[in-house]
């Protein structure tokens, strides 16, 4: 069973414009940017909530299940945001005024400006006995604060402080945001904010040097331990009265944004899989260096980066048979997602795989950007074909599609048909092999239900999974 992290805190869309700028406006001196791409993506606890997801901590096994509780608006934004928060569970509050937007004007690889818009967002019509309940099925909490407003909230502080008793929070925290409540396990501000809020907590404005801030604000806020980021340092980490310097291999980059929520999660991802407060530490220290040299937020955004680092080519020539195929699944899409491409997604049992199997599956990959299979678990496949199969185990299953260079990610669903599981992944086009029509198709309403569109492919004839089995089973290994 995978852990469960719930994420708590602002959200915001982050858009990045990005162009080229050979020339100064002719009415005032500034740069005329030539727009060429236009990139969306969640930011803030959003981005937070897709590094958890995506295994920010690059261990092996099953990758944690999300929840994000967020204040959300109810506008297009906020629709963008819900679209591309793929794989995770979404637990809504009220928000006061319109989506939060971050808009940054890029050129070779500089931001010239950045446009703040919507807001505040500070949460309304909190539903005590609901946040609670979220809270207390976490392995690990990670506060995910951007100074909307959450950590204000005298009903989530209450929520927060009274699970810190019994779950690990993690606190990401922000200037204009709430102080972290007491009994966090780790609270991660960087070096400026780590000042600031000494000096907020120390009237006489005592001089502390670098290296004792994180004991200190320890102490101060009342948390069992504060690890303080600083960049190319590392990250100064004090517990039960001791202080030390974690170091990292300086990485060159112009733009480290997106490094503290890079940081946060692979903690809270460590933590929740069982691990100490120090090695959790150091393994986020190295996790958001990998992140910075990759290109940081802005590479995530327009899909050059997932969030273990580098993406993958759109059609790779090979896949190592290791790679999580969940985690491969939500990695594609959300770096699909995030540069407006499309997502494609098939179903099917694919008990033993045949050249009918592996059209389709190239028809389906052509049309879109991405494609990912929705593969029934050993239970769906016994009660729809009978006792006697699967004759291959869906891990073995869900390691073979994912040899195939047309195949990017494997999602497994219990169910007898996928329609739960197209509902949590929302993708662009359904494919399905047959010589039925689309709107026969059960699940061809839901699909249509967010905009998606259903295409069918006709089989590849004289191809059956049931008919090879038969005739394994009869004795004639030949099935041509």
């Amino acid at each position: 069973m995978s852990a469960r992290i719930v994420v708590v805190g602002d959200v915001l869309l982050d858009r990045d414009i990005t162009g080229s700028s050979e020339r100064l406006s002719p009415d005032a001196p500034v740069p005329v940017v030539d727009v060429r791409h236009v990139h969306a993506s969640p930011g803030g606890a959003g981005l937070a909530a897709l590094l958890c997801a995506g295994r920010a901590g690059g261990l092996p096994g099953e990758p944690p299940t999300v929840v994000l509780v967020a204040p959300l608006a109810e506008d297009d934004a906020a629709a963008e945001l819900r679209a591309q928060l793929t794989g995770i569970d979404v637990h809504a509050l009220g928000h006061e005024g319109g989506t939060r937007t971050k808009t940054r004007v890029r050129s070779a690889g500089q931001t010239l400006v950045r446009i703040d818009a919507g807001g505040p967002g500070t949460p309304l019509e909190v539903d005590a006995g609901g946040l609670a309940a979220v809270l207390g099925d976490a392995d690990v909490i990670l506060v995910s604060d951007y100074g909307g407003g959450i950590t204000r909230d005298e009903s989530v502080r209450r929520a927060l402080t009274e699970t810190a008793a019994r779950v690990p929070v993690v606190w990401d925290p922000h200037p204009r945001g709430g102080s972290p409540v007491p009994g966090c396990a780790v609270v991660t501000p960087n070096l400026a904010e780590a000042r600031a809020a000494w000096g907020r907590l120390d009237t006489a404005r005592a001089e502390v040097p670098d290296e004792s801030l994180a004991e200190a604000l320890r102490v101060g806020w009342d948390t069992r331990s504060v690890a303080v980021t600083a960049g190319a340092c590392g990250a100064f980490l004090a517990t039960s009265g001791t202080a030390e310097l974690l170091p990292t291999v300086p990485v060159d980059s112009s733009d480290p944004c997106g490094a503290g929520d890079r940081f946060a999660a692979a903690v809270a991802v460590q933590l929740a899989a069982g691990g100490s407060v120090h090695r959790s530490v150091e393994a986020a220290v190295a996790a958001a260096a990998r992140w910075v040299e990759a290109g940081g937020a802005a590479a995530f955004r327009d899909g050059r980066i997932g969030p273990d680092g580098p993406a993958a080519t759109r059609r790779p020539a090979s896949r190592p048979l290791a790679q999580d195929p969940q985690e491969a699944a939500i990695h594609a899409v959300a770096a699909t997602r995030a540069r407006g491409g499309t997502v494609v997604a098939t179903g099917g049992c694919f008990d033993v795989l045949h050249p009918g199997h592996l059209e389709t599956l190239r028809r389906a990959r052509d049309l879109g950007d991405v494609l990912v299979v929705l593969l029934n678990s050993d239970d769906s496949v016994s009660r729809l074909k009978g006792p006697d199969r699967p004759v291959v185990a869906q891990q073995d299953r869900a390691a073979l599609l994912m040899g195939l260079r047309d195949v990017d990610g494997v999602l497994v669903f219990d169910e007898d048909d996928p329609r739960a599981a197209l509902d949590r992944l929302r993708p662009d086009i359904w494919v399905k092999g047959g010589d039925y029509t689309p709107d026969l198709l059960p699940e061809a309403p839901l699909v249509r239900s967010w905009g998606g569109r259903v295409e069918v492919l006709p089989y590849l004839p004289g191809h059956s999974t049931t008919g090879i089995v038969q005739r394994i089973t009869a004795g004639n290994v030949d099935a041509r």
